[in-house]
């Protein structure tokens, strides 16, 4: 027998690295996914703070401040402006404010449970999109575990005691923005062009002025300075936390996505919601209990488990095309003697 070549050697450890990059980039996002929520849900639910836009912008600006300075100390590296950024971009800027503001405006109107069951929701959107934009295809064992989650949202949000339609509006357009804007960054983050650092600071740069803009013309500026929890040592913390937090947020999204891939990313947000969901029935205080709103939260979680379970095994034994290369050294005589 020949001796491997070094491409063989090497091929093995590559692997390995390959898929602990992944599997490190996903529990990254998940960590900081899991965290935002529970410090949002603080922030705008335990202390009442009046303006999700006004937390949004500390977000983006935290996000512009930390990747600016990174830059210009030569930690990071992205295109410098010029005119062709913003065609490059678009239409990444709107599902990027569209998923900040209707994401914190839905965390504070719906309960913690709801909120994750409805976020579900996420996950047909993201491979629907990916079958359109990308063109990707897959197996009816997904499509079954995907129909399993929305059966399960569909009966745990309609037996809601706690029912906020203007929350279940909010957190369906969060899940629309959120699907667009994974599957349009998979596509944008390209190292030949802005790359992920690049999407991630002028996503924020163009984003932050026209969301400051708004957030007078609504009043929502005026409410947060006013509001009376500014002297509160505590909410000051979790206020900053929660920026800080969103800066992570949007940088793991962005390399669990680089690295892996959207359905891949949303898959891992839901298998954080379930964790998110038995904590808030349990801690959260605003859990309204009810037969059918339990079983359907069981379910659409059974479906999450299931979802997750195909989507991240299935790369992991393709389907070998049929080749000389692949055929047994057996058959190839055999074959000869014919």
């Amino acid at each position: 027998m020949p001796p491997a070549s070094k491409a063989e050697e090497g091929e093995p450890t590559s692997t390995v690295h390959s898929q602990l990059v992944k599997l490190l980039s996903a529990l990254f996002y998940g960590t900081c996914s899991f965290f935002i929520v529970l410090v949002n849900k603080a922030v705008l639910t335990t202390y009442s703070f009046p303006s999700p836009l006004v937390l949004g912008i500390g977000q983006m600006a935290t996000t512009i401040v930390i990747l600016y300075v990174s830059k210009l100390n030569k930690i990071i590296q992205f295109p410098d402006f010029n005119k062709s950024i913003p065609v490059k971009l678009f239409p990444l800027p709107l599902l990027y404010v569209g998923n900040h503001i209707s994401g914190l405006s839905s965390t504070s109107k719906l309960s913690l449970p709801m909120f994750t069951v409805l976020r579900k929701f996420t996950i047909p959107l993201t491979l629907f999109l990916e079958v359109i934009i990308l063109r990707k295809q897959y197996s009816l064992n997904i499509i079954v575990s995907v129909f399993a989650i929305i059966l399960g949202a569909f009966i745990a949000a309609g037996s809601d005691l706690s029912f906020n339609l203007e929350g279940y509006i909010f957190v369906l357009l969060n899940d629309i923005f959120t699907a667009a804007n994974g599957v349009y960054t998979k596509q944008k983050m390209d190292p030949k062009e802005l790359g992920k650092y690049g999407v991630l600071f002028y996503n924020a740069c163009f984003m932050i002025i026209p969301t400051f803009v708004i957030s007078i013309s609504t009043g929502d500026l005026q409410q947060a300075t006013e509001f009376s929890q500014w002297r509160n040592i505590l909410f000051i913390i979790q206020f900053l936390l929660s920026c800080f937090l969103g800066f992570l947020l949007m940088y793991s999204t962005v390399l669990c996505s680089y690295y892996n891939s959207a359905l891949t990313t949303t898959v891992v947000g839901a298998v954080k919601n379930i964790s998110i969901a038995y904590i808030g029935m349990l801690f959260g205080g605003d859990y309204i209990f009810s037969v059918l709103n339990f079983i359907g939260l069981n379910i659409c979680m059974g479906g999450g488990v299931m979802y997750t379970f195909l989507t991240l095994q299935g790369p992991e034994h393709p389907k070998q095309q049929v080749g000389e290369e692949n055929i047994p050294s057996d058959a190839k005589l055999e074959s000869a003697v014919d």
